[in-house]
């Protein structure tokens, strides 16, 4: 999976904070919007800018992220 299909990194986009690709749209907000039960389609019609594909495949990458064997490095890296 190639990560800058989906997320992109521009300080001149939004302070350099991770967006979807070819959008304004934070990715952070598609986390935000999960935990407060607000659901994937839900979160899709707030940004139609955001593809269904992006954010499942965001949410795909997190997965593996936190199912990696190396969680502590990760966990370390953002503390």
């Amino acid at each position: 999976m190639e990560i800058r299909k989906y997320i992109s990194v521009d300080k001149e986009v939004l302070g350099g904070q991770a967006v979807f690709a070819g959008t304004r749209v934070p990715v952070v907000s598609l986390f935000w919007h999960l935990e407060k039960g607000i659901s994937l389609d839900e979160f899709l019609e707030d940004f139609p800018s955001v593809t269904n594909e992006q954010a499942v495949a965001v949410l795909e990458m997190a997965g593996k992220i936190i199912s990696s064997k190396n969680i502590e490095k990760f966990y370390a890296a953002a503390a």
